[in-house]
């Protein structure tokens, strides 16, 4: 009798665990986010990173019912922010926004971190980049330009935002030219040089032209996008012109690897209708930035597909520092 008492009360006991196992699972779905989200960007504030990620927080904060704060932590080209990003715990609670740095540094072995270490989310901006010049310029077309780029090998002058300049060799190495590269620090100056007839053309991202190109001042002749870019809509894509050059700068939002996938699935979700909120919207298309939403297979895909890529184009770099 004994025996049967004890064995129905341990019965009891494994139940009541398992019900009350189940009922945490349910309650720790539901309760999350239950306290303010940090979201790193790992570069200064005023760049277009910071812009997109303190746009993104605000359209968060909105969908998730609970704050979502911008962190600048900046260092090593943003190596320092996306490895404190990665390294941190893994409960949805510290996001990062990666950038196309998170497949260029490691290549470069300039990361602490491998780029696929990251768990990706979402992909939220995409910005092509477009080649210029002065509206001024002899240049038309983008095949104007090719034709005497290849006819006069090494003599053309790039005026480049910074150096090394990836979208400049995937550019050279797919249309087979070369050319002097002028560097810069900076977007700004090299456009100053574009416009004062010292260079014959440069390769910048929409926003930072957009202005000028609606002044009169550059002439875009092609941009390097599967599609040609909203308000850019008369310039074609290099794909277009036969030539298979894609290439941009993107953002978006990455956890640790090991983040629950309940969290990651409400932080999907929640991403999406950020992307479609009216407000951020509205700020990304009067910032010349392209929402480029992607879920979390697609953006990993899209990483892959750019460290292959990269990888040729990091050669060429490699080979090209001192030794």
């Amino acid at each position: 009798m004994r025996t049967t008492v004890s064995l129905f009360l341990t019965g009891l006991l494994m139940i009541s665990l398992v019900a009350a196992a189940g009922c945490g699972a349910k309650q720790h779905g539901a309760k999350y986010p239950a306290k303010p989200i940090e979201l790193i960007v790992p570069y200064a504030g005023g760049g277009g990173t910071d812009a997109v990620g303190r746009a993104l927080a605000e359209a968060l904060t909105g969908v998730l019912k609970q704050n979502v704060v911008v962190v600048n932590k900046t260092g090593g080209a943003g190596a320092v922010g996306m490895n404190e990003g990665l390294r941190a715990k893994p409960d949805g609670y510290t996001l990062t926004m990666v950038t196309r740095e998170v497949a260029i540094l490691p290549l470069l072995g300039q990361a602490p971190f491998k780029t696929m270490d990251f768990k990706y989310i979402s992909n939220i901006n995409v910005d092509p980049e477009l080649v210029v010049v002065a509206a001024d310029s002899r240049y038309k077309t983008i095949e104007d330009l090719l034709a005497v780029l290849r006819a006069n090998p090494g003599k053309l002058r790039y005026a480049a935002a910074s150096v090394p300049n990836f979208y400049a060799i995937q550019f050279a190495l797919a249309a087979d030219v070369s050319f002097v590269t002028v560097p810069f620090q900076g977007a700004a100056p090299a456009i100053t040089e574009l416009l004062g007839g010292r260079a014959d053309f440069g390769i910048y991202n929409p926003g930072e032209v957009k202005a000028r190109i609606e002044a009169g001042k550059l002439r875009p002749l092609a941009v390097m996008a599967e599609r040609r870019f909203a308000g850019l809509d008369d310039t074609p894509t290099f794909r277009e012109k036969g030539l298979n050059v894609v290439c941009a700068t993107y953002r978006g939002i990455a956890v640790p690897p090991t983040t629950p996938d309940e969290v990651v699935k409400v932080l999907e979700n929640a991403l999406l209708k950020a992307a479609k909120d009216p407000k951020f919207v509205d700020f990304m298309n009067r910032s010349t930035l392209g929402i480029g939403y992607m879920g979390p297979s697609e953006f990993r895909e899209m990483v892959e597909a750019d460290l292959k890529a990269l990888a040729p184009v990091v050669d060429i770099v490699k080979q090209q520092q001192p030794k």
